[in-house]
């Protein structure tokens, strides 16, 4: 136990710069006005996403049916139709 007490400067240092940090960040942080950030809201609401338009660029693929088995093709239709 007592070869970890060489740790402790660097944590209680870092402890020290994370509260710094911390409390440096409280006090750069402005009050919004509560009428342009309703403002913003709404312009971004009202603006037009990509690819909304309905239609879609690429159709869909059918979906394969899954039978919850995996088979491994072994060779063409032709190869089993013979055997």
């Amino acid at each position: 136990m007592e070869i970890l007490w060489w740790l402790m400067p660097p944590v209680v240092v870092t402890v020290l710069a994370m509260l710094w940090v911390t409390w440096l960040g409280r006090s750069n942080r402005g009050q919004v006005d509560r009428d342009a950030a309703v403002e913003r809201l709404a312009k971004a609401l009202r603006k037009d996403l990509p690819g909304s338009s309905g239609a879609s660029a690429v159709p869909p693929r059918p979906r394969d049916r899954s039978t919850g088995i995996a088979v491994r093709p072994s060779g063409s239709n032709a190869d089993r139709r013979s055997a």
